[in-house]
């Protein structure tokens, strides 16, 4: 099974929550046990397991990237000013694969699934779940 959720995002530099959103489909499937992949479309995006407890981690997360790998010094910066977009979402990936166990996703109490935005804001950001049935 395969669905396309669609996200837009009012920022650069932020991460949005899509957990509720692969959620949802996870269970649409009735897959019981298997492997949900979550795929971002794009080449200056990402996503990311973090912990959800509060927005803290999720802003020191895009406060890193802002110290590690700054905006505006960058050689592709003279072809569309995005070259920190392209790096962060390098080193953060463009997936993430998840457990379903019982028919939900394996996560622990305080992981969450983010979209990473570096190069909003975006009217629309596609975002690919994959569900992968495997047998007992």
């Amino acid at each position: 099974m395969q669905k396309i959720i669609k996200v837009s995002t009012p920022q650069h530099d932020i991460l949005v929550d899509i957990t509720s959103k692969v959620a949802d489909i996870v269970k649409q499937s009735s897959v019981d046990t298997g492997l949900v992949n979550v795929y971002v479309q794009g080449a200056t995006a990402g996503i990311m397991i973090q912990e959800n407890w509060d927005d803290s981690v999720q802003n020191d997360v895009v406060n890193l990237f802002r110290k590690i790998i700054p905006h505006g010094v960058w050689q592709h910066d003279a072809q569309d000013n995005n070259g920190d977009s392209h790096l962060k979402a390098g080193i953060v990936g463009p997936s993430e694969s998840i457990p379903i166990i019982d028919g939900k996703m394996g996560l622990s109490t305080w992981q969450n699934i983010f979209l990473c935005e570096f190069d909003g804001p975006r009217k629309e950001r596609n975002i690919v779940v994959t569900i992968i049935e495997t047998s007992k």
